[in-house]
């Protein structure tokens, strides 16, 4: 009897005190986080796909490019379409490739593979994601080398969707120190950036998720300490903060409710640039030939509200 393997590949399971993880090989997806018995990030089902592009690592660029084009030197490098309703390339190269374990521990892993040159992406990145369990919460690190003969543009991203426990999404509040927020063309597209003043993309002050209706990039963020923070809050103080290091200077929220078996949920990416980078230049990075890029994000929960 054939036993049927995941459609999210290998399976790695982290523990740490009453800290678990689990983390699947394809889009080296990060599948759970839990503490203590509450869980910390959406689950689907053993055997399904990931839906909605939850918990995979955006790699070379997270978001969409338009029209999957983008001028190199006065080339138009034509990327191949996987975003159809948009008209566009949508969360990099990687989104279906199986990464290869590095490095795998009890409470670590590292995982890595080779983006090589393909349509619209003529650049050859080593990349690796290690997921680790700390004291005080999750830390996921990306690393980027450049093993190629040329300057290679890149973003990264992660695409977790976040709860606490059980409580229902939209009963949770969100604080996110964010001045300005990116309008958008038909195609989800930035067209500019506008201040969040008066509108309700504002989430300096929190704000109730059940009212919310975001699919939203924000920059300007505060930095705390040498981080950016976003905070999910539940009614009884407990919650989660998402922090990312100076690197992951964008931040996407976004509040679906068609997430299977949810009725909202709410997804909070850090991003090193925004959508349509590669065409727009904002925020986006690029590797010379031998050169590394390392970053980190993480989730910290807590049982009361932060001070």
């Amino acid at each position: 009897m054939t036993t049927a393997r995941p459609a999210t590949g290998i399976q790695y399971e982290l523990s740490s005190g009453t800290a678990t993880a689990r983390v699947g090989s394809v889009a080296a997806v990060l599948r759970d986080f839990c503490v203590d018995g509450v869980h910390y990030v959406e689950t689907s089902a053993e055997l399904d796909p990931t839906p909605a592009g939850c918990g995979i690592v955006l790699v070379p660029w997270p978001n969409r490019i338009e029209n999957a084009v983008w001028d190199h030197h006065g080339t138009a490098m034509k990327l191949d379409i996987s975003d159809p309703a948009n008209h566009g390339a949508i969360h990099g190269l990687l989104r279906n490739t199986s990464y290869e374990p590095v490095d795998v521990g009890d409470s670590a892993v590292t995982l890595g593979t080779t983006i090589y040159p393909q349509h619209g992406y003529p650049f050859t990145l080593d990349t690796f994601v290690t997921y680790r369990l700390a004291a005080d919460g999750l830390h996921v690190t990306h690393r980027l080398v450049n093993v190629g003969a040329e300057p290679a543009p890149f973003g990264v991203g992660a695409h977790p969707y976040l709860r606490v426990g059980d409580v229902p999404i939209a009963d949770l509040t969100i604080h996110l120190d964010a001045a300005e927020y990116f309008l958008l063309n038909e195609r989800k597209v930035p067209t500019g950036t506008a201040t969040v003043d008066g509108t309700p993309f504002d989430l300096r002050e929190p704000a109730r998720l059940g009212g919310l209706d975001l699919d939203t990039a924000y920059r300007g963020l505060t930095v705390r300490g040498d981080r950016y923070e976003a905070t999910l809050t539940a009614p009884d103080g407990s919650g989660l903060v998402l922090w990312a290091e100076e690197a992951f200077a964008f931040f996407q929220v976004f509040t679906p409710r068609n997430f299977p078996g949810r009725e909202l949920a709410v997804a909070v990416e850090p991003m090193t640039c925004p959508a349509n980078a590669f065409n727009s230049g904002e925020g986006l990075r690029w590797l010379d030939p031998g050169e590394t890029f390392e970053a980190s994000w993480g989730l910290r929960p807590f049982p009361a509200p932060l001070t």
